[in-house]
Parts: structure tokens; sequence; C-alpha cells
């Protein structure tokens, strides 16, 4: 399963007189009523082993290190992002309602809430994809869905940019699995540029070779923000772009579909990796806001996080934006996995 591959490791510092992270409140526009399963306290990386059948969609408390197994690169280190309670620079990683020097409120930021302070299943089934994909496997022995899989989630030689980062797991994974240059970027105020993403990198890439560590950088992005310096530099830069469970904020569907359109380069795709915690009306709502933009659909469908085929195979559906009668805790075993392409654009 895909969250047992996951542990957390001794806490190195545990910060006194300051506020746990909440864990976060979404509104699942599917639910006629409020779940009562909402924990206070996480159990962390510890949940899928003691649960097996519950699905969270997101692992692991502000500033943990989780242990990521990886059958094919080994264990990996990742530093799960600071919540701004718990930092000792709290007023410079506000990540909502960040006050500007003239009083005023920055009102995207006090829309958002960015939740960079967990590690998210979408960015394990990302993770998952690009390393299975650059696993050395005879074609003769494999399975059409595992064919299908090398050829969606390889990277080889690939720039890849990685949007929402958080604890950029995918960034790691995809550095590790020979894409040309990787870019993690996260929102200029997220906690997650205050050391998590460097920890990440270095710790993890430093060690096998410096060319790997070399072509793996960082930045901060604000989405729809296409004016400062990183984004002139690298327009149409990227062969594919990453946004795993970046879709929970309605109002920022079409800001992040305008810096989808601006760094994708002509050729290249874009995955899309959403769990349901929001519901899957805001999901399709996302799709139909980068079908206006231009993109096109290449693929889209919706895979089980719980349980396998016979075979040790993803179980696999057709996506649909409605379900009828689909419970929450059937909702929270199903993502759904689709890959974009350029059409026509706005810009």
């Amino acid at each position: 399963m895909l969250h047992s591959r996951l542990r957390a490791l001794p806490r190195r510092y545990i910060p006194t007189n300051t506020p746990s992270a909440p864990a976060p409140e979404f509104q699942n526009q599917d639910a006629s009523s409020e779940s009562d399963e909402e924990p206070e306290d996480l159990f962390g990386a510890f949940l899928p082993h003691l649960f097996p059948d519950d699905t969270p969609p997101f692992h692991g408390d502000p500033g943990q290190h989780l242990l990521y197994s990886s059958p094919r690169y080994g264990d990996l280190n990742i530093m799960v992002p600071s919540y701004p309670s718990s930092s000792q620079k709290r007023s410079e990683e506000i990540a909502a309602g960040q006050a500007k020097t003239d009083g005023t409120v920055n009102q995207v930021n006090e829309q958002r809430q960015l939740f960079a302070h967990f590690l998210w299943s979408a960015a394990m089934v990302v993770a998952e994809g690009v390393e299975e994909a650059d696993t050395p496997t005879a074609d003769e022995t494999m399975t059409e869905t595992q064919k299908e899989n090398r050829e969606l989630w390889n990277v080889k030689g690939e720039s890849v940019l990685e949007l929402g980062a958080g604890a950029a797991l995918p960034s790691v994974i995809c550095a590790l699995a020979d894409a040309s240059t990787v870019t993690a970027t996260d929102h200029p105020s997220s906690p997650a540029l205050k050391g998590a993403i460097a920890f990440n990198i270095e710790h993890n890439l430093a060690k096998r070779t410096p060319e790997v560590v070399r072509k793996v950088s960082m930045h901060p992005h604000e989405w729809g923000v296409l004016d400062d310096a990183f984004s002139v530099a690298n327009k149409g830069a990227f062969t594919r772009i990453v946004a795993a469970d970046c879709f929970w904020m309605r109002s920022q569907h079409e800001n992040l579909a305008r810096t989808m359109q601006w760094f994708l380069a002509p050729g290249g795709k874009v995955w899309v990796v959403a769990g349901f915690h929001t519901g899957r009306a805001i999901v399709a709502g996302f799709f139909e806001t980068v079908l206006d933009y231009g993109f096109v659909i290449e693929r889209i469908y919706e895979r089980d996080l719980v349980a396998k085929s016979d075979d040790g195979g993803e179980i696999r559906r057709e996506w649909s934006p409605v379900r009828e009668g689909e419970g929450v805790e059937n909702q929270k075993r199903w993502c759904v996995i689709a890959t974009l392409k350029r059409g026509e654009s706005k810009l």
C-alpha cells in the first residue's frame, strides 16, 4: 500500500509554549453534513499502519521528519515544513493574512490557507509513479498498466516544475529519476521555503552525487504573477509540471491555470493529482477552468489509494465529477490523476 512507505523518525526538536498546528478544515462541498471524523490529533505517519482502510490525505506534523522507504532509491529523510505558529520567525512565515508595511492586508494571502506543513498523499502518488517508471523492468513481464505508467511518469531528460511543492517529495524523486532540471516552487509566504525544501533536496541528494544537487533549485512563486524575474526567465521552460493537491482554493484556479500555461513548454505536459478531501465539485471546477484556458485533458482516471488488484497493480475507474451516494470514507480512498497538454492560450 502506498502509505505504508512512511514512518515517523524520532523528533529532533519539539517547540514549547506554542500552539499545535491545526489539521486542515476543508469544506467538502459534496458532503451534506459535517464529518465527525476530523482529527484534532494527527497520528501522523502511523495512521496507515494502525488503520490500513483509512486513507488520510496528509501525513506528519509540522517540522517532523518522515522516513520515506523507496524500493528504487532507498530510505529518504523528508522534513515536513514548519507551521508559522511554531516558528521562531513567525512574522516572516505567516501563510495567510500577511500585513503590508502600509498597514493593509494582502487580500490574496488573506484568502489563502497554504497547508504546506504536511506531506500530502497526492505528492506520494507522483513520487511512486516516477520511481516505478525509472525502475528497470523487462518489457515482456510488464502489464499494460505498467507500460502505460512508464510512459506517463517517465522524467528522464525532462525539465520539471513543481507547483505548491510543500515538502517537495516529487521534486526529490524526479531528480533521482534523472530529470534534466528540477525546480520546486511554493508561495512566497509558504513556510516550506524556510528550510524544509532545502533540507530535503540537500540531505537526500547531496549524498549521491553533486551533479544531482546542481540540477535542482527552489524559488518562490505566486500563481498568476508572471512579471517577476523567475517567471520572465522561465516562460515555456518546463516539459513537465507537477500540481499535486493544489486545488482547494477555487478563487485561485484561474491563477493556477495562468501559471501552468506560462511555464509549460511546447509539447509539455501537466500532471494533475488530487484527492477529494475538498469534495469532487471543487476538483471538477478546476478541470472546467483549465479547459477555458485552452488546455486539453489528455487522460484522466481515478485510482484507489488503498486496494490493489490481484496481480498487485493499481485499481482504476473512470473519472466522474459527480458520484451519487458516495460517502466520505469511500471518497477519501480515491484520487484523480490527469495529464494536461497545451491548447490555445489566452495569454
